[in-house]
């Protein structure tokens, strides 16, 4: 999406932190870092440095991940208006000093990001594997089941096998998507440490579609400058489908902070209807977390020990059985006791018909 190269890459986890990727078109060329107020970086060597820098400031050197996103503006006369997001991709073997339950807490992280309305999804799946299990692809269709917000992109067209080719997946046939799929080809490893640059790079990439069989029909649809085409396009058409929605959502908060300010201004502390209000509050957000924690459908997840609801079902089924074994009891006493126990938890639903009838009339 730009003319310079500033962004990491390398084996493994490289992206261990959001990077929240505004593109300004402008007349000058310089990026500036939310965390670095003032200072403008028209070295972009220096910016890939600092990204990489305030990376480990938060997350250690030694693979760690965190959530705080890094802000980076980039103004240039090469680019077109557009805010990315970059993601760390998705992990299931952590490595490092990364916690045992890597894979949830990216998981988690992607989630804070995918999952609100107004923004696009750029699926990122490579072509020399199978689309199937795509991970991007997956967590796109659980967020976006119809498809309304995912784009996707599919990398290392040059890599694919002999003889085997994307074409149906690029022509919108094997997993359709609404917005469809755009194919790119991007520097390898050995293309970085040989110091390829970008434009060199768009130009190997024109020529690859240009050439193959199985693409040049497509020529003028896949490719990076095509994808920062669409997505520029799409975005602002998606900014407008979605802002009146959004507006009636901040208006309706608005009213109701407004409507919450009203009630402070006459704020006495030692009022006993405010202080009733708030105990009521907190018993049921007590109930609320309560239940999650026994459904197992809370916001921390205790990956050390069984606890909440998982503790209980195991006592159930591990503990209980063996209780009962031992306890000694007498079987007719014991069967009594459950027949007055059943009879008494019916009560009098079990009346004659007649009389029930008579009974729900009387107490209606």
């Amino acid at each position: 999406f730009h003319c310079r190269d500033f962004l990491p890459r390398g084996s493994g986890i490289v992206t261990r932190r959001p990077l929240v990727l505004q593109l300004v078109n402008a007349s000058t060329e310089y990026g500036e870092f939310l965390h670095c107020k003032g200072k403008k970086f028209t070295d972009f060597e220096e910016v890939r440095l600092e990204i990489e820098a305030e990376t480990d400031r938060v997350t250690g050197s030694n693979k760690g991940i965190s959530p705080v996103p890094i802000n980076l503006r980039v103004y240039s006369p090469h680019v077109l208006n557009l805010t990315l997001v970059d993601l760390p991709g998705m992990t299931k073997v952590p490595v490092g000093d990364q916690p045992p339950d890597i894979e949830f807490q990216i998981r988690d992280m992607l989630m804070q990001f995918v999952t609100k309305e107004n923004c696009l999804i750029l699926a990122v799946s490579p072509a020399n594997s199978d689309l199937a299990n795509s991970d991007a692809l997956k967590i796109a269709k659980e967020v976006d089941p119809q498809g309304q917000r995912t784009i996707g992109v599919i990398t290392k067209l040059d890599l694919m096998d002999e003889g085997t080719d994307a074409r149906d997946v690029l022509e919108n046939k094997l997993l359709p998507l609404r917005r469809g799929y755009i194919g790119v080809v991007n520097r390898s490893q050995k293309d970085i440490d040989g110091k390829k640059d970008i434009q060199a790079a768009l130009a190997a990439e024109r020529k690859f579609f240009l050439s193959h069989p199985a693409y040049r029909h497509m020529a003028d649809r896949m490719g990076t400058p095509f994808l920062q085409k669409v997505l520029n396009q799409q975005l602002t058409n998606h900014i407008r489908d979605t802002l009146p929605g959004l507006r009636n959502k901040l208006q309706s908060q608005l009213l109701s902070i407004e409507k919450e300010v009203e009630e402070y201004k006459n704020f006495r502390p030692d009022d006993p209807a405010r202080k009733t209000k708030a105990l009521l509050q907190m018993v049921q957000q007590f109930a609320v977390d309560f239940e999650k924690r026994i459904e197992g459908s809370g916001d921390q997840i205790d990956t050390y020990e069984l606890s909440g609801g998982a503790r209980i079902n195991r006592i159930f089924h591990e503990r209980f059985p063996f209780e009962l074994v031992k306890m000694e009891f007498d079987e007719k006493e014991l069967r009594r006791e459950i027949s007055y126990a059943i009879k008494n938890i019916h009560g009098i639903r079990h009346l004659p018909a007649e009389l029930d009838k008579r009974y729900q009339m009387s107490v209606s």
